[in-house]
């Protein structure tokens, strides 16, 4: 191994383990939920599942958005230009503002309307409508600390990033078992408790974000650029950034109608779901984080100019992603027998049967979420192709698997573990195309401008 990628393999190293301790609280923070859930009902594993969808909405607009804002700031650092990032920042953050208002509005206004969208089971929807309205005030907080680590991301700041996420999870962890049980003399909420618990985590957050910006000597979290206007930057954002808003609210959504196809076949696939929902995400942490050191890296080096480089960083990326999908199923495959030994004491004979079939199914399903995440999200993105992925997933998702989940599990009305496998046919269906775009180098593009702040 030459010098050269001993260097490029230490910097994909050390921006990709930050972004994966990120993403394994994230996950600690899911599955702590579901164990202390366990102790209350399996409808209260459900409820929280359901209801949290609205948060998963959420955070499908926030990825796109932080994606437009990556893209042009990743590309801008390595062109050595922090105005142009802080017009940027204030770009992203009135998007985010005006979306999260909008959100908060839904979940608290309208909460009971919002479950009704995914089941018809009257103690979910009471269970839920209480999880969202109290959940609904940290969409308040999340839209400002959400833009600003992105940023702080596409400049390099991954352990920063950690360090917040970090104070964050643990100490949602901790207020979601307080709140939950009773413990120290506050009231047991249960399921509001997960949502009280996960407020005042991301308030936090928030606050740790402002003392990072003070302390900050160059990116710093203003929320006054939300109003300062360049028409330049303002137009290459919502060129590059409403491809991949639309890309990742479109594959949200479409994610969202699986639980809507789900949840109207019974409180028993809801519960198997939720816990393999938690389970997966274990599973893709690692090729989650190569994705997103994917898109920084490639991002530094097309600003810099450097797009031979980029295209050999990519491949090597890439094999890095192959490597990561493959743990990923073997971990879900190893965890099978201990989670469903930890599950058969709170769901029934029936969710258990679903439970085995879905983690079975996971443990290849990570390897096509792994080339698609990396590719689309991280390779694409960091020349500024969005609109690829917006075509491939909005074909693939709405003319293609919601369509056919509806179909298998409505109109022809066919088990539970045959509807579940049909609709996690949807990543490698994209495959040939992905891949074929991948190699035709099209998305090597720099997308910055000089003086432009």
């Amino acid at each position: 191994m030459t010098a050269e990628k001993k260097i490029f393999y230490k910097k994909a190293v050390s921006i990709t383990w930050p972004i994966v301790i990120q993403n394994l609280l994230n996950a600690a923070v899911e599955s702590a939920d579901v164990l202390m859930l366990k102790f209350v009902s399996q409808d209260a594993i459900s409820a929280v599942s359901l209801a949290g969808q609205a948060t998963t909405i959420l955070f499908m607009f926030y990825f796109g958005i932080s994606a437009g804002a990556t893209m042009l700031c990743a590309q801008y650092y390595g062109k050595g230009d922090l105005k142009a990032i802080h017009v940027v920042e204030g770009i992203a953050l009135r998007f985010s503002i005006i979306i999260s208002t909008l959100m908060f509005v839904v979940a608290f206004f309208f909460s009971r309307q919002f479950m009704y969208i995914y089941t018809n089971d009257p103690v979910l929807i009471e269970e839920g409508c209480g999880y969202l309205k109290i959940v609904s005030f940290s969409y308040l907080a999340w839209c400002f600390s959400e833009v600003y680590m992105a940023i702080l991301k596409s400049v390099e700041r991954v352990k920063i990033c950690t360090v917040l996420n970090t104070i964050a999870f643990s100490l949602n962890i901790v207020l979601n078992a307080v709140f939950i049980f009773g413990w120290f003399g506050a009231p047991a909420m249960g399921v509001a408790g997960v949502a009280l618990g996960t407020t005042i985590s991301r308030v936090v957050e928030l606050i740790c974000c402002i003392i990072v910006s003070i302390t900050s000597k160059d990116v710093k979290l203003k929320p006054s650029m939300a109003f300062v206007h360049n028409k330049v930057l303002f137009g290459d954002f919502i060129k590059l950034s409403l491809p991949a808003l639309l890309n990742d609210v479109v594959w949200g959504l479409a994610f969202s109608m699986y639980s809507v196809i789900l949840g109207h076949l019974g409180d028993d696939v809801v519960a198997a779901n939720a816990i393999v929902g938690v389970v997966r995400n274990f599973g893709t942490i690692l090729c989650y984080g190569v994705g997103a050191a994917t898109g920084i890296i490639l991002g530094n080096e097309l600003g810099e100019g450097k797009t031979d480089t980029a295209m050999e960083h990519a491949k090597a990326l890439m094999k890095l992603t192959l490597i990561s999908g493959a743990i990923g199923g073997v971990m879900i495959g190893i965890s099978i027998p201990f989670v469903m030994k930890f599950s058969a004491s709170t769901l029934t004979e029936t969710a258990m049967d679903y439970l085995l079939f879905m983690l079975c199914v996971s443990t290849y399903y990570v390897m096509g979420t792994a080339v698609n995440t990396t590719l689309i999200t991280g390779v694409f993105r960091s020349g500024g192709d969005s609109r690829f992925g917006f075509i491939c997933d909005t074909i693939d998702m709405w003319a293609y698997a919601v369509p056919l989940g509806f179909l298998s599990a409505f109109v022809f009305k066919f088990p539970v573990p045959v509807v579940y496998f049909l609709l996690c046919t949807d990543e490698f269906v994209k495959w040939p195309w992905v891949i074929k775009h991948y190699k035709s180098g099209k998305w090597i593009k720099n997308i910055t401008r000089d003086n432009v702040a």
